[in-house]
């Protein structure tokens, strides 16, 4: 497949790249990107929620009324679980949400989710692009002269460029990343994909193996 190269005016360089069919025109695999957004998600989770069970809460442990005759339940401690300021049941612990997958589902899921966006005709690739000093109104006139001023944009980069990066690090609907970081779910919750052309052959290789 074809795509033809842009220049940061948004202007064809008259050059096209190929895009492999094996990674961006598969037949999707739903499922596979399910598990795959599914671990991202996971591993975004702390997992350091923790309340007080019974046992750890401060307070006296005497018997607070008599067993019987009270006309009520017994009642033991008032760190009890039905008492206000007693213990919680079955509170959360801390714990690890961290989900494992092999690397050949993780890789057949981005294939699905970039061909979703090469359907969608959301893939842009770009000549690679510098700016001599990080200034996020450089970056803010390539987004405009791209057309994805108002759509969430994710550029994929070659090698890390901290000009590039630190200039869109303010914006909330553009992230910056290197071709080894990229994720489904960082590819499916774009808009639009904008593929540098120095990034295409590391990504390229890396996923059609």
């Amino acid at each position: 497949m074809k795509v033809a190269v842009l220049d940061i005016k948004g202007k064809e360089t008259g050059r096209k790249v190929d895009l492999l069919d094996e990674v961006f025109a598969i037949e999707p695999n739903n499922h596979a990107v399910y598990l795959d957004v599914k671990q991202y998600l996971a591993h975004q989770r702390q997992g350091t929620h923790k309340s007080k069970e019974r046992g750890e809460i401060a307070g006296s442990t005497r018997k607070i009324k008599k067993q019987k005759g009270t006309g009520t339940a017994r009642a033991g401690s008032i760190k009890s679980p039905i008492f206000r300021g007693g213990g919680r049941i079955f509170g959360p612990r801390p714990r690890d949400y961290k989900q494992k997958l092999n690397k050949n589902l993780k890789r057949l899921a981005r294939k699905s989710a970039l061909s979703i966006k090469s359907k969608e005709q959301a893939i842009l690739v770009v000549e690679d692009f510098n700016f001599e000093v990080p200034k996020t109104k450089d970056f803010m006139q390539v987004l405009k002269s791209l057309g994805l001023e108002n759509k969430k944009s994710l550029f994929v980069l070659g090698d890390s460029n901290n000009s590039v990066y630190l200039s869109s690090r303010n914006l909330k609907r553009s992230e910056v990343v290197n071709s080894s970081e990229l994720s489904t779910y960082k590819i499916l919750n774009a808009n639009n994909i904008v593929l540098l052309e120095g990034a295409l052959e590391g990504l390229q290789s890396n996923l059609n193996k």
